[in-house]
């Protein structure tokens, strides 16, 4: 692959893209004091700091991470969520996935997870994992719908008091995975 190509990224899906009402895009720093900034602070007893979001967008240019943001496709400017994912060797691992709190429940984090999972499937990831709180029943179930499963817990994970859930989703370059993703996408 030539410098330009991983540049580019040709093998990642085309955005923006519009799922549903949503209009999904790769995540800039100027978001980052544009919504995703505010969305991060409600959404986590220990936020991640701007730098922190700064690194993590700025590894993107090598093909290592991905971030997303997800605003009404309205014509509305305002950031309703974001996710983000990292790639190693042929896996791929859900970093985070936040909606604001009066967005949460319409569809947003799904929009965000198609997004992802197309994503890590045209980057030819055979399996992708993630943690999520044992309290996040509402993450939980939308993890599951993906086809995560449990696979184990990590204790004390979350500021050192809250056990995860780490979650696994195998196979995803089989026809089988192409036909889940094409159900939740309807």
């Amino acid at each position: 692959m030539s410098v330009i190509e991983r540049l580019l990224r040709r093998d990642a899906p085309a955005l923006p893209t519009t799922i549903g009402d949503l209009t999904i895009s790769p995540m800039r720093r100027r978001d980052l004091r544009n919504g995703v900034m505010d969305i991060e602070a409600v959404s986590y007893p220990r936020p991640w700091s701007r730098s922190v979001f700064e690194s993590e967008i700025a590894q993107m240019r090598s093909g290592a991470r991905r971030y997303l943001v997800a605003r009404p496709s309205s014509g509305r400017r305002d950031i309703v969520g974001y996710a983000g994912i990292w790639f190693a060797a042929d896996e791929a691992h859900v970093t985070n996935v936040a909606v604001a709190p009066d967005q949460q429940r319409q569809g947003v984090a799904t929009a965000l997870m198609l997004a992802l999972a197309d994503d890590a499937v045209a980057r030819g990831s055979t399996a992708w994992t993630l943690e999520v709180r044992v309290s996040s029943v509402g993450a939980q179930e939308l993890y599951r719908r993906f086809g995560f499963v449990p696979a184990g817990m990590r204790t004390r994970y979350y500021e050192n008091t809250e056990d995860a859930i780490v979650m696994w989703c195998h196979d995803i370059q089989g026809a089988d995975y192409a036909t889940l993703l094409d159900s939740i996408r309807d």
